[in-house]
């Protein structure tokens, strides 16, 4: 999701304000009253550049945080948390030569702000200057490529805002775990618990703000030094919850409660409540609810256009079938009627030389032939309903038993002397394999009296095994020397394609002076296949 246009940035820009306030607004000091809406907004309102221009926010940041740390500003932790923000901007925007100038900047400044007069800086705490500046440039880096695409499916956003929040956590209470009203373990769990519950809040926004809430609470009363912190953690609870809940009437509830939450912690029973300090809170837990909404709504809308995408893509897809439909029924339509006259006029030549010719061998051929184109011209229709409408219940063909005892005496008539033998559990085999076999038994016959002319003995068989058809049309030496008629090779390469289609294979080759095909076509067992 691309945030474009200047609402994003007046967005950041106001967040960033809001943070110091919410942060810095119980600082006290006597320039106070002026001081920390001041210094609110320079430090905040640059983040309305952090998009367009990283680095320059960066190194502002970097200025600022140095400059508030010195004369002792508490808005020198908000300018910490906003420079590790603008430090991932640059990473996510810029190229390495630009993140790691800024990285070093950045560990600096930090370096700078933990350093303490009269205290040594050790080891540990420059690994710590380093770690927070380049934490956020990798984060950057990462959301830069491919995988920074985040679904709402996926664990990478929740892992980044549990991580997020323990950073920001710890940031902004480390200093007081040794100085403040309980143990150190005690406070570092506390704020350590605020900022993992984040990583499940896209998943359960309403139980993540109530424990939010809920630490919030108990921190005021038992240990205020983690307050300002697990606040921030309670409006990002708020913010998240406006982007994955769309209803308004519980982001108004939410945002009462929030308000409330953040009156009673600010408040702290002083009872100094000003016109000020009221728009100022209603404001601040209000960015969030904005932020929130703005991007659930474009969350929304990208989702819309994915699903308008695949629809489309959808319809492509149909669109292309129907095409496709309409292309075989053209082809079927042209291929019936090229064959269809051709046959056509083969059998009314048929039937005229039929009663014209004497009786004898030459009218039983005429008479076969007619037979057979009328049946040829019969398959070309059937052919033509099933390639026009696939889906339809076309007229079952012939049993493929019928086709092949049919096929032998034909082929009978034609002059081969055909030895049909049929296994009686022929019918426990599926339809297809049936029909298939029996095509191949019509092609198989058709080639031996092709090449081999009549006097041949042939030997055809289908038996079923162990889930399989087994299908042979094997013949003897021709009675006399034919020779080599034309072929295209296409009987053969067509019968193999067939018994392919189901899995099965064909083996042909010359067998005792003759010729031998042999196909085996697999089927699953079943009860009752018919």
């Amino acid at each position: 999701m691309r945030w474009r246009g200047l609402a994003p940035d007046v967005l950041l820009a106001v967040s960033g304000i809001a943070l110091d306030l919410l942060m810095s607004g119980k600082a006290g000091g006597p320039q106070s009253e002026w001081r920390v809406p001041l210094f609110a907004v320079l430090v905040g309102a640059p983040m309305g550049l952090v998009r367009r221009r990283p680095v320059h926010v960066t190194l502002f940041l970097v200025g600022f945080l140095v400059f508030t740390d010195q004369i002792g500003s508490f808005t020198s932790n908000t300018a910490q948390i906003l420079l590790c923000v603008a430090i991932g901007a640059t990473g996510y925007h810029r190229g390495w030569p630009s993140t790691l100038a800024v990285v070093a900047a950045g560990a600096l400044a930090t370096g700078f702000n933990i350093a303490d007069p009269g205290i040594a800086f050790t080891r540990n705490a420059w690994f710590y200057s380093v770690g927070i500046a380049l934490l956020p440039a990798l984060v950057g880096r990462y959301l830069r490529g491919p995988a920074g695409r985040l679904e709402a499916p996926e664990i990478t956003p929740d892992v980044l805002l549990a991580g997020a929040g323990v950073a920001v956590a710890v940031l902004g209470t480390w200093p007081y775990w040794h100085t403040g009203s309980q143990p150190a373990w005690v406070i570092g769990s506390f704020v350590v618990v605020a900022g993992l519950a984040l990583g499940v809040a896209r998943r359960l926004p309403a139980a993540v703000f109530a424990v939010e809430g809920v630490l919030l609470l108990s921190g005021h009363q038992f240990i205020p030094e983690a307050t300002s912190t697990v606040q921030v953690a309670l409006l990002a609870a708020v913010g998240v919850f406006a982007m994955r809940v769309a209803s308004w009437f519980w982001n108004l509830v939410v945002y009462v409660t929030a308000s409330s939450l953040a009156a009673m912690v600010v408040v702290n029973g002083d009872g100094n409540v000003t016109a000020l300090r009221v728009v100022l809170l209603l404001v601040v837990v209000a960015t969030p609810i904005a932020i929130g909404r703005y991007a659930g709504a474009r969350q929304s809308a990208a989702e819309a256009e994915r699903l308008r995408v695949r629809e489309s893509e959808r319809l492509a897809i149909a669109q292309l079938r129907a095409d496709q439909l309409a292309e075989r029924e053209r082809i079927a339509r042209e291929v019936h009627d090229i064959v269809a006259h051709h046959v056509g006029a083969m059998v009314l030549r048929a039937s005229a030389a039929r009663y014209a010719a004497p009786d004898g061998p030459v009218a039983d051929a005429l008479a076969d032939i007619r037979e057979t184109g009328h049946q040829v011209l019969e398959d070309l229709r059937g052919l033509l309903d099933v390639l026009r409408d696939p889906a339809s219940d076309a007229m079952l063909p012939a049993d493929p038993a019928d086709v092949v005892t049919e096929s032998a005496e034909r082929m009978s008539a034609a002059g081969l002397i055909v030895d049909l033998d049929l296994d009686p559990a022929l019918g426990e085999a599926p339809l297809v394999a049936r029909a298939s076999a029996a095509r191949i038994v019509q092609e198989g016959l058709t080639n031996v009296l092709k090449h081999a002319g009549p006097g041949t003995a042939v030997r055809v068989g289908l038996a079923t095994g162990d889930g399989e058809l087994l299908v042979e049309v094997a013949n003897g030496r021709p009675p006399t020397f034919r020779e080599p008629l034309p072929s295209s090779g296409q009987g053969l390469a067509g019968m193999r394609e067939r018994a392919k289609a189901l899995g099965g294979t064909l083996t042909a080759g010359p067998e005792g002076g003759g010729w031998r095909l042999a196909v085996t076509l697999p089927y699953p067992k079943t009860k009752g296949t018919t």
